[in-house]
């Protein structure tokens, strides 16, 4: 079982932040730049919120508003639920779909140190299968098979 910090590790640490005050066209060009989902919302070196796709056609196009005039504060989902880099991968997931979200900030203590997503969990997972089934076919190789 992998842990949130290994996953990292795998993935890297780089998080693609934005202002509260950023609009949301320009949010919606960085997630276009950066092939993500979502981005982090950051004020004062802390997150404040999560911007994502999801937030864009809810609460932008669904109510008619402006992308160049609607700031990301105004519709980003501010309820930040976290993880910690010590939980595994089975801990988030769990958690995702508890909460019906795809993105989560990794916080030790009071510090960010990464973000992930439900795409990022999955794939740990997919990758810990197939390493398994790897080491159960070679020990079936080398036992003569299965009687």
């Amino acid at each position: 079982m992998r842990t949130i910090k290994q996953i990292l590790k795998q993935k890297g640490e780089e998080i693609w932040s934005i202002n509260p005050d950023t609009m949301v066209f320009e949010a919606l060009q960085l997630l276009a730049a950066k092939d993500v989902g979502a981005l982090l919302v950051m004020e004062d070196g802390q997150p404040v919120g999560i911007f994502s796709e999801r937030d864009y056609a809810r609460k932008v196009i669904l109510k008619e508003k402006s992308s160049k005039e609607t700031p990301v504060r105004e519709i980003m989902s501010a309820h930040l639920i976290s993880i910690t880099p010590d939980q595994t991968n089975e801990q988030g997931l769990a958690l995702m779909t508890a909460r019906r979200i795809r993105h989560l900030p990794v916080i030790t203590g009071k510090k960010l140190v990464g973000f992930i997503s439900i795409g990022d969990l999955v794939k740990s997972i997919i990758d810990e299968q197939k390493i398994a089934i790897d080491k159960l076919e070679k020990y079936a190789s080398q036992t003569g098979g299965m009687s």
